[in-house]
């Protein structure tokens, strides 16, 4: 089997034309501009004359440090016509971060977007002498002092130059190209230690892609995506080399703070995203319907009951909807759903991929009772992305869907989610003891993650067994589920729960500070200044009220007896979240150590 990625751009130029859109690229001034089947495969041709140039051997790591950028994508391709590993590098990592991969992945060129990269990149090469090269996506100028960097311009331009003797030599390259070269390495988050960079080979995009092709029929070529989360997480970058190989227009959205004006401006049919995206989206819905007039909060209320019962109840099930109820969902779609949706600007929707972390039930059935087809999965860097999403028909609410026709999934010790599969990495780069440790003797990856397989052979995933804490007491909690929880309400906008070897469980919470001083200005409580407002009294009440309502159901023990609210945001430069937003518990604890030991004094 040949592999895909390898020869994907020239043979899409080839089946649908050198003049058909494959990319489009936000400028400056906001205007999208296209980029054809044609010019990528140009570009990626040039990038792999350039790198061989360069003394790029097969097999060796070429780094890539920038927040998305069509170039990234021809970057890919002209590595992989090579026969180089690509080496992702999150664009918010620091100069330790970048170091410790450049110096693990023993990358020799790397390739950054932005001068503040570029910067950064000049001094991980100061303290790596194999780092020898550095291209810039960005039209910059580079340090007076900087003989060993060129911009990406001036790359294409040494590739379009090249002799045929280097011509040959990439095409020989491209076909040598086998299932088990490696196409990348893919560096985890580090939650918990140092990343760990998995390797990815050709055959298990091979098997990816395959694979979605069967499950996804609804998705085609008249389709549009927009590239929201970063082309370094492996949800974005298998999500992105599916819609090309399915010739699915990939809209690249640079900026991820901007999300919320592009995706109006682009309106794409399908999107990947992590749950956030969603939290944010509801509660800004709930903020404007507690605004309406009680005559609109009705209708909405009344078109909510009618899209659930429709969509959920006989939808889901594919079971034919009576024509009544689907007369009055018509009704609702175009008085209620249509102006929502036309204001997150998701209109044309056909279906939304979210996975990363968990995503609260009553959310995923608000969206589906508006029309928003959420598609919840789960997977991980090890897995090539997907390992299991919500199927079509029959999805049960709740779980993370069922395994991906050809991934193998069972429930191990401490019941431990455990995977077999052809998109199975093959091990961690330059690790072989902690390869070993995650692979059960017959072969089996080891998730990190406990679960349940129920009646109907859907996965539920229950915590991330490294998350998973016990009391004081001997009761074991499980923080993403309570915080998943607590992240439908609008007034609170992130939440580490605490609790490890403590009597009871606590969280400190940063809450929606908009939606608070709102809040205030509508009770009339009087405050000098943030930390005067968090600390107000009705604001507490109201919040333990709130907070209360959401743990309904919950074990005594597992519910936040008390909380701590911050005046700011955990971010990743802090080093508070991971670079695909998880919470970094061991800083949490470390950075907040007074707050938490005053809520136990």
């Amino acid at each position: 089997m040949a592999n895909i990625l390898t020869t994907l751009i020239q043979r899409q130029k080839n089946a649908y034309s050198a003049r058909r859109t494959a990319l489009w690229e936000r400028q400056p001034s906001g205007e999208w501009t296209p980029i054809t089947w044609g010019e990528l495969s140009e570009a990626a041709s040039k990038v792999a004359r350039a790198l061989e140039i360069l003394g790029v051997k097969e097999e060796e790591r070429v780094a890539v440090f920038s927040p998305n950028d069509p170039k990234i994508l021809a970057t890919d391709f002209g590595c992989f016509a090579n026969r180089a590993v690509t080496v992702s590098i999150y664009a918010t990592s620091s100069e330790e971060q970048v170091e410790y991969i450049v110096r693990d992945s023993g990358a020799g060129i790397i390739f950054v977007g932005t001068r503040a990269q570029y910067e950064t990149a000049r001094k991980v090469a100061a303290k790596l002498p194999t780092l020898t090269q550095i291209v810039v996506y960005d039209e910059i100028e580079t340090d007076a002092d900087d003989k060993s960097s060129m911009t990406f311009s001036q790359l294409l331009k040494l590739g379009e130059a090249a002799s045929d003797a280097c011509r040959r030599e990439v095409e020989a390259r491209t076909a040598r190209a086998v299932p088990d070269d490696v196409a990348t390495l893919l560096y985890t988050s580090g939650t918990t230690g140092e990343p760990k960079g998995a390797i990815l080979p050709h055959s298990c995009f091979n098997a990816a892609l395959e694979m979605h092709h069967k499950a996804l029929t609804s998705l085609s070529d008249r389709d549009t995506s927009l590239c929201f989360l970063p082309l370094s997480h492996i949800f974005e970058k298998a999500w992105t080399y599916f819609c090309l190989d399915s010739a699915i227009q990939v809209y690249v959205n640079r900026d991820p703070r901007m999300i919320q004006d592009v995706i109006k401006e682009v309106r794409p049919t399908c999107m990947c995203s992590v749950p956030r995206f969603w939290e944010k989206a509801y509660t800004a819905i709930q903020e404007k319907m507690s605004a309406m007039s009680p005559v609109a909060r009705w209708l909405c209320a009344r078109a909510l009951k009618v899209g659930r019962r429709r969509n959920l109840h006989y939808k889901r099930l594919g079971l034919p909807v009576p024509r009544l109820l689907e007369a009055r969902y018509r009704f609702y779609e175009k008085k209620v759903f249509s102006t929502v949706k036309k204001a997150m600007g998701i209109t044309n929707g056909n279906m939304f991929p979210t996975a990363g972390a968990p995503l609260s039930n009553a959310i995923v059935e608000f969206f589906h009772s508006l029309g928003v087809n959420l598609v919840i999965g789960y997977g991980l860097s090890e897995t090539t992305a997907t390992v299991s999403f919500h199927p079509y028909v029959g999805y049960q609410i709740g779980t993370i869907g069922n395994p991906l026709p050809g991934v193998e999934v069972k429930i191990g010790e401490e019941n431990e989610i455990l995977v077999k599969g052809p998109t199975v990495m093959r091990g961690y780069f330059n690790k072989p003891e902690e390869t070993a440790a995650v692979f059960t003797a017959d072969g089996w990856f080891r998730t990190g993650d406990a679960g349940r397989i129920d009646d109907n052979g859907a996965l539920v995933l229950t915590e991330r067994l490294k998350d998973l804490f016990k009391t004081s007491n001997g009761k074991y909690i499980a923080p993403q589920a309570i915080e998943s929880r607590l992240g439908e309400d609008k007034y609170i906008d992130q939440v580490a729960v605490i609790g490890d070897s403590r009597k009871y469980v606590t969280a400190i919470i940063v809450p929606a500070i908009e939606a608070l001083k709102e809040y205030a200005r509508c009770k009339k409580i009087q405050y000098q200044s943030l930390e005067d407002l968090l600390k107000n009294s009705q604001i507490i009440e109201m919040l333990t009220r709130r907070i209360e309502a959401l743990q309904e159901g919950l074990a005594s023990f597992e519910k936040i007896k008390k909380f701590t609210l911050l005046p700011r945001e955990f971010t990743m430069e802090s080093g508070e979240l991971t670079n695909t937003l998880k919470i970094r518990r061991p800083v949490i604890n470390r950075r907040y150590a007074s707050q938490i030991e005053a809520m136990y004094a």
